[in-house]
């Protein structure tokens, strides 16, 4: 093993990166103070409401001829102010492509850059907006009770058609680390999204952020009162607020941004020219599309280490533009701008923050966090059996059996074909005496083509009018894999009901315990509809995000079809999650203990719900290394359950692609080897007997971990942490941290280091300053029912001053490293959490060098709704200091109070005690002087206290 720095020059370009940036942040805040002031409370002297702002016009020293009045295509003057740096340029002609004469026209500047770059990149703009284009004037700002309103009117329309020239902004100082602000038209309402988010009802006494306004052109900038910096500033490009084209832009105090999901990339996005385009997509995932979901909220840390956020509520199609100055612009077809920015100014805050107003995780059942199998090819019930059986001949853990389409009749949804299946609620009983679960398919699109009386989801559907309707008021008919299709109306409350229907008197057939709803952008095989979309604004706006496909019905329905809450136009992207929030309220109803979803399409609010599995993947290296972003980004965004088709879905994966992505997916929080119907088959019994023994290592690792990532799922659900996590996140003052997507924290004390690369037995990771212990040093299948794996070689510590480390990395193994301070709980491992949770318990304690490590477990009954409320939990907390270790009882009762605790494990114990006393009596204990490891067998309770000491 040795210790080093990468073979680049990154930590010199960081330093010069941060010091180019201070400095245009410096001048900028110059800059700003001049044309800005800040509301009478933010003042250090008192004046009067009218003297809140002032007047100032961005061109008044130099500002060349002003774009005259008039309607959207009118010929204006040409701009003489266009000395704009290339890279702080803002487009004036996102719409289309046009000439030198048609961009002068619109009032703006022309510059050929060259050469022009290749899609789907984007470059700077040839045509761009002068610091002169009109825009919206401020008009009485006024104090309320929650923050300030005031007008905004615009004298001069754009080339968009049917601008909205007076708007209403409202500024709500919602909490000290939460500003709040919306624009929207005071006499028209205008579609919001109909999301559930706290309400402000005074504002906030003291807070993090100040607030200023420039009167004209109108902004809004906040700054980070502690040093000044500029954290949103509009005042950089003018506000769009058409019918169907709505533009806000900012600056932004750095390069590197997160989120903005979905997309397949790094986790940090690129601020050369780059387009997130946000229209939920049925597409195999690949660089610079839009895919399955939409989350507009993006996260920046700051130099420092500092970092905030910004949501912009809206759900319509829409691009955001990240450009070099930095700079970002938000570009939505419709709606309302509703802004949140949150201060936090930790990483970690700003995502409780960003939870706080759209949800926490769902707590899942103890089960879901164990190894899921699936496979599109399963055609009947003694194939799927065949399967289970295999997987414990081979001493493989197999917690949930899924089935794909396999077993409808059909292809229809809450049915199952009498051919294969004909013992399908037999073959589920079966799974649940052995201690596993069962889960299955169901997708939105409801067959239309079974005659009259024989499909009953249709003609109760029908009858209770709950599907989408086209221009005429009838249901909109697409094509799906059944045929022939209608799709439900999920923000019906009548469709809720029809939904839950349908899935109780399903169970009560097929007793099945969780539901995978897929297809649900929702997708569609036929553009818009079998009979097309009518010819109107909805179908053809004037501005077109960039989706794959060109038009907003590509692979989708009709932007016009109606839905009880609006048009599809406005609802599309909330079309999963309203399915998600169906279901899981259908599986409650259903079952009456605490449901478990995994869906494809997301929206902002999630993960309250569902989880999500990332598509259909290749089996493919570069697929297997971006999982890694793509499960850290999610996490982010309040989804913690969440994970990418372990050996990949679509292709034929090799043995070495499917081990080492075995590995990965054990630390995925949500584990499930899922595969194509043409493909090679992938389950962990077919490779050789060597790659079996690699992934029933790496299973076994996972298995033990579950009580530690139960806790994690705890401690996401009740406090809105994350459960995987960047190393940013821990270590937001350490720059190096910021990139790092091929490594990831489970919570705060596991470091996981993958293999990603083909052909390699050694890997390189960047280990943060302090103490790593390397968890192969701790026989973690020793104390369970599967046979245990063979001893691995034993590693030296890495005490790391934030370095890079490489680290042998054989066929068998994943680098797991604990981090010093911590404590965690093991379980022995089982073929099922059924089996699993009965096993008897171990801590591993790693010393920090004060000596001193905390770790705590939370327990229950693993699938019980309302635990919390009811108390029905148990929640320990491990403390070690001074040479002993003991446990604190949060909270007993009889879930969890009888849990065995077998051994003590403690890392880093500098010299070999003489004795180990367990609640005052001498124990037999074992040190290593090599490792630096003390092992003491106890006979202890989890629910009694206890304390441990050596000298």
């Amino acid at each position: 093993m040795d210790a080093r720095w990468p073979p680049s020059s990154r930590p010199l370009l960081g330093v010069c990166t941060l010091v180019c940036l201070a400095t245009a942040a410096f001048l900028g805040h110059i800059l700003l103070r001049d044309s800005l002031v800040a509301p009478q409370e933010q003042r250090r002297f008192s004046q009067g409401p009218e003297q809140l702002y002032h007047a100032h016009q961005q061109g008044a020293r130099n500002p060349g001829p002003q774009p005259s009045p008039g309607h959207p295509g009118r010929t204006r003057a040409a701009p003489t102010q266009c000395d704009v740096p290339p890279n702080s340029r803002f487009d004036c002609a996102p719409d289309k492509a046009i000439t030198q004469q048609q961009c002068e026209a619109r009032g703006c500047c022309y510059r050929p850059a060259t050469p022009w770059p290749q899609l789907p990149r984007m470059g700077q703009p040839w045509c761009f907006f002068p610091p002169s284009y009109p825009s919206y004037k401020l008009e009485n700002l006024t104090t309320t009770e929650t923050g300030y309103t005031a007008a905004l009117t615009r004298s001069t329309p754009t080339f968009f058609p049917k601008d909205i020239l007076a708007l209403r902004l409202d500024v709500l100082l919602e909490t000290e680390s939460r500003l709040h602000f919306t624009i929207k038209d005071p006499t028209n309402r205008r579609y919001e999204v109909p999301l559930e988010t706290p309400r402000s009802h005074g504002r906030a006494l003291a807070t993090l952020y100040s607030v200023e306004f420039q009167e004209e052109p109108f902004g809004v900038v906040v700054r980070r009162k502690l040093d000044g910096r500029v954290l949103l500033n509009t005042t950089v490009a003018p506000l769009f607020f058409a019918d169907q084209f709505l533009q806000l832009s900012t600056s932004l105090p750095s390069q590197y941004i997160t989120g903005l999901a979905e997309h397949l990339g790094s986790l940090m996005l690129s601020t050369n020219w780059t387009r997130v385009t946000l229209w939920n997509r049925d597409i195999a995932p690949s660089p610079n599309v839009n895919l399955y979901g939409s989350h507009p909220f993006y996260l920046a840390l700051e130099d420092g280490g500092s970092a905030h956020g910004v949501f912009l509520l809206n759900s319509n199609a829409m691009d955001v533009v990240l450009q070099p100055s930095p700079a970002l612009s938000w570009r939505s077809t419709g709606g309302i701008l509703d802004v949140y920015v949150f201060l936090g100014p930790e990483p970690k805050s700003v995502v409780q923050q960003y939870l706080e107003v759209v949800g926490s995780p769902f707590m899942p059942p103890y089960w879901g966090l164990g190894f899921h199998l699936c496979r599109w090819g399963y055609s009947s019930t003694a194939i799927t059996r065949q399967v289970v059986e295999n997987m414990t001949r081979a001493h493989f853990p197999l917690d949930t059996q899924w089935n794909d389409l396999d077993y409808m009749d059909a292809r229809r949804d809450f049915t199952f074909n009498k051919d294969g299946f004909r013992d399908f609620p037999a073959m589920v009983q079966e799974l649940h005496r052995g201690g596993r679960r069962y889960v299955m398919i169901v997708d939105p699109a409801i067959s239309s083509s079974s005659p009259p009386g024989s499909y009953r989801p249709y003609d109760e559907g029908l009858r209770r009018k709950v599907f989408i309707t086209n221009e005429t008021g009838q249901p909109l008919i697409g094509k799906v894999w059944p045929g022939f299709t209608v799709f439900p109306d999920f923000t019906s409350p009548a469709a809720l009901d029809w939904w839950q229907d349908m899935v109780s008197e399903f169970h009560a057939q097929v007793p099945f315990d969780g539901m995978w709803i897929d297809m649900n952008e929702p997708s569609n095989f036929v553009r818009g509809s079998v009979y097309g979309c009518p010819d109107n604004d909805l179908e053809n706006p004037p501005y077109v995000p960039g989706v794959v496909g060109g038009t907003l019905r590509a692979a989708t329905i009709c932007a016009s079809s109606r839905q009880l809450l609006s048009t599809h136009y406005n609802l599309h992207n909330l079309y999963g999650l309203t399915e998600a929030i169906a279901s899981h309220r259908a599986l409650v109803k259903a079952r009456g203990t605490r449901p478990f979803v995994i869906s494809r399409s997301t929206f902002a609010g999630h993960g309250q719900y569902a989880g999500h599995w990332t598509g259909d993947v290749w089996s493919s290296w570069e697929q297997l290394s971006y999982s890694v972003p793509e499960i850290l980004l999610f996490n982010l965004l309040g989804v913690p359950l969440v994970g990418a088709d372990v050996c990949g879905f679509l292709g034929n994966t090799s043995e070495e692609l499917c081990v080492r992505w075995t590995q990965l997916g054990a630390f995925y929080p949500f584990m499930r080897n899922h595969n194509d119907l043409n493909s090679l088959p992938q389950e962990p019994y077919r490779f050789s007997a060597t790659a079996q023994e690699a992934m029933r290592k790496a299973l076994a690792l996972r298995y033990s971990l579950l009580p530690h990532l139960y806790t994690l799922f705890h401690r996401a659900h009740a406090g809105g942490e994350t459960v995987a996590r960047p190393l940013f996140l821990e270590f937001p003052e350490d720059p190096h941290t910021w990139t790092m997507d091929r490594q990831l924290l489970w919570g705060e004390a596991l470091l996981i280091t993958p293999v990603l690369e083909a052909g390699k037995v050694e890997v390189t990771g960047y280990f943060p300053a302090g103490t790593w212990y390397d968890l192969q040093t701790v026989p973690v299948g020793a104390f369970g029912s599967l046979p245990p794996p063979p001893p691995a070689p034993l590693m030296s510590t890495i005490h790391s001053k934030g370095q890079w480390v490489t680290l042998p990395a054989p066929l068998d193994t994943i680098n797991v490293h604990l981090r010093a301070g911590h404590i965690i709980p093991l379980q022995g491992p089982g073929l099922t959490t059924t089996e699993s949770r009965k096993q008897p318990m171990a801590l591993v304690a790693a010393l920090g060098t004060n000596g001193e490590a905390r770790g705590e477990l939370f327990w229950d009954d693993g699938e019980s709704l309302g635990v919390l409320e009811r108390g029905a939990y148990t929640e320990v907390v491990f403390l070690a200091r001074n040479d002993t270790i003991m446990n604190e009882l949060v909270r007993v009762t009889s879930e969890g109070a009888g849990l065995q605790l077998r051994k003590v494990t403690v890392l880093g114990v500098a010299a070999g005690p003489r004795q180990v006393l367990c609640n005052g009596v001498p124990v037999a204990f074992t040190y290593n002087p090599d490792t630096k490891t003390l092992d003491i067998p106890v006979s202890l309770t989890m629910g009694e206290q206890f304390l441990i000491s050596w000298s």
